[in-house]
């Protein structure tokens, strides 16, 4: 099976609102995909669409091909993780995954392996509601790798994750892309995408934003901008600021300046005797970037879509 999802022109109404409005991208095989909007934006109804929970208004949500409804053994095409919480708590891991594993005709002995790739032989014969959230989703995510799907949709895998933790999950990602799976992730922690995910969807109110590159969004939004290190602030912002600058501060030693190349910010400054320690083009971060691209993609003010 081809390890592709494609979503095509997605519209999904509760009531008044609008939570899907055109929702459209394609995740291909071999790299990690961020999915990322603020609240409202529509991230977890298309992943729900896409994984046959809610249904389109219009639209498709095809996972190699197939709307999820028509595969057989669905866990063998595609593994998800959307809530950690959703388990009888009551259950051991083992025997929770165990049940997963009898539904869809795999062994026991894969349960044991993904038991032991997802870091929880210690704790397999424990309740799983007495887990703490990190272990939960490492819970969630061995029951994603039971089938050992062309195709992964993991909703805030990062949370509740210790450092170590995050530090597996990021690994995880990467290697799952490697052998060339679809791996689809929504998260808010831009850091943690910036490290991981090599392309982008940005969401706002139910439609695409941006669907591009990590590093040509860091591109975009880092600009013609200059970060200046001095000793001497204020002095340099108003040196620059006459020059026509727009300058802001950035940290006690550092400026951000636009509107004039690194070259003539030095030039500027070494003729005005302003210190400086450190001077070179802007590098946004993924978070800079996102908050740009999102400003004006407030939450749906009614309804609870993410």
């Amino acid at each position: 099976m081809e390890a592709t999802i494609e979503v095509s022109d997605l519209r999904k109404r509760f009531g008044s609102t609008a939570a899907l409005d055109g929702m459209t991208f394609t995740v291909t095989p071999g790299r990690i995909t961020g999915f990322v909007g603020p609240n409202g934006a529509g991230k977890s109804t298309t992943m729900r669409v896409i994984l046959g929970l809610d249904s389109a208004d219009e639209g498709t949500a095809l996972i190699g091909g197939l709307r999820y409804q028509a595969l057989r053994n669905p866990l063998s095409h595609v593994g998800s993780l959307l809530d950690a919480g959703a388990l009888q708590p009551s259950r051991s891991a083992r025997g929770h995954l165990l049940w997963l594993a009898h539904s869809q005709g795999l062994s026991a002995r894969r349960v044991d392996e993904v038991v032991e790739y997802a870091g929880l032989g210690t704790a397999a014969r424990r309740k799983a509601g007495g887990f703490s959230l990190g272990m939960r989703q490492r819970l969630g995510i061995a029951a994603a790798l039971l089938g050992d799907p062309p195709v992964l949709i993991m909703d805030e895998p990062f949370n509740g994750m210790d450092p170590e933790g995050i530090v597996w999950m990021r690994g995880l990602l990467r290697s799952l892309a490697a052998e060339g799976r679809a791996v689809l992730v929504s998260s808010h922690l831009m850091s943690e995408l910036q490290d991981t995910a090599q392309h982008l969807v940005v969401v706002g109110r139910g439609r695409v934003i941006a669907d591009t590159s990590v590093a040509d969004l860091i591109a975009a939004a880092s600009g013609d901008r200059v970060t200046l290190r001095t000793t001497a602030r204020a002095q340099a912002m108003t040196v620059l600021a006459r020059a026509g600058a727009v300058v802001a501060a950035t940290g006690s030693e550092t400026l951000t300046v636009s509107g004039i190349d690194s070259q003539r910010v030095a030039s500027l400054l070494g003729r005005a005797d302003v210190p400086f320690s450190e001077i070179g083009a802007h590098r946004a971060t993924l978070e800079e970037a996102y908050m740009e691209l999102t400003r004006d993609a407030v939450e749906f003010q009614s309804g609870g879509t993410r």
